[in-house]
């Protein structure tokens, strides 16, 4: 039987002509659009109907666009962790199942938070510039044993910085909606607190919880008041944690040190936004994933999910 899939993973379409034997192994046709950063909900539409499994990035499947899909579509089978762009119960209600790769990418996103910190601690790219500028200045900076971290979210990349950090001598204060186990906690020394008290100790702050309803706008004009006045915001987690608004507004007053970002609230980031003329910003293209390792695995696990969700047995990476 032969079934058509939908192929949006702006990570996977420049490998494609290497996967495309294996899609032909399952008998899978594809369909391949051009890809930006993401497909929106009135993009995929224009496909509703025309596929029965779709490998997708963080393209928008709304209620709207799953319900037009169905009954064909069976299968999501997402390229990553996570999956705050898709529609849960409506997969549920219309029976496609929903997949991903849980813990893709905590090695190369941990590694970003701590380079973020080093880079403003050490002060590297800013005396960069001032030499690439004809300046000798020397720019003070201190030591990550001297700072405070706090950790929002300490599932597996929190605990993956909270580690980094602890091994940097770094005092960790963490925050989170569930109970960490109590072995982690004894482990590291992390502090579990409230986020009002993270928020008002710390001297770097790194958002590393999903993106849910509660999750929207957790940092925000009145959370940006609890922190400190020389603190660093840092996000490569999902933008709308974030609102944006707010942060620009915290960082052109000074409430606020600094931030570094690799995710926003609107991808790719507009080309009027404040935070480009910022000198107390570091700016990403949403690219903390970026792991040749990681990548490798998340391919064929991608791969996995989808010939399995569309009920046909996987026979293994080749």
């Amino acid at each position: 039987m032969k079934f058509t899939i939908l192929l949006t993973a702006p990570y996977m379409l420049p490998f494609l002509e290497r996967f495309k034997p294996e899609f032909a192994k399952y008998n899978l046709e594809l369909i391949v659009p051009e890809v930006q950063e993401r497909m929106e909900e009135a993009d995929l539409l224009q496909y509703a109907g025309q596929f029965d499994g779709a490998i997708c990035g963080d393209d928008r499947y709304t209620p709207r666009v799953i319900s037009a899909c169905a009954p064909r579509l069976k299968v999501i089978s997402k390229w990553g962790t996570g999956v705050d762009s898709i529609d849960a119960p409506a997969c549920a209600q219309f029976n496609v199942k929903l997949c991903r790769t849980p813990n893709a990418f905590t090695t190369p996103v941990a590694d970003t938070v701590l380079g973020y910190m080093l880079a403003f601690a050490r002060r590297g790219p800013w005396m960069d510039r001032e030499m690439k500028n004809g300046q000798w200045e020397k720019i003070p900076g201190r030591t990550l044993s001297e700072c405070i971290l706090g950790v929002i979210g300490v599932g597996n990349i929190g605990k993956a910085v909270t580690r980094r950090a602890r091994a940097f001598g770094m005092k960790v204060l963490g925050t989170d909606i569930v109970e960490i186990d109590h072995v982690f906690i004894g482990e590291t020394g992390i502090e579990m607190t409230d986020l009002p008290s993270l928020l008002a100790n710390s001297d770097f702050v790194s958002i590393n919880c999903d993106l849910t309803p509660s999750a929207h706008h957790l940092i925000n004009a009145q959370t940006l008041a609890q922190m400190k006045p020389t603190a660093i915001l840092i996000n490569a987690a999902r933008g709308p944690i974030v609102d944006e608004k707010a942060l620009v507004a915290a960082l052109s007053s000074g409430q606020i040190g600094g931030a570094a970002l690799d995710v926003f609230e609107h991808e790719p980031l507009p080309k009027d936004s404040p935070l480009l003329k910022m000198d107390n910003v570091l700016l990403a293209p949403h690219n903390s994933n970026s792991s040749p390792t990681a990548w490798e695995r998340i391919h064929w696990n991608t791969i996995k999910n989808l010939v399995e969700g569309l009920g046909l047995e996987y026979q293994g990476k080749p």
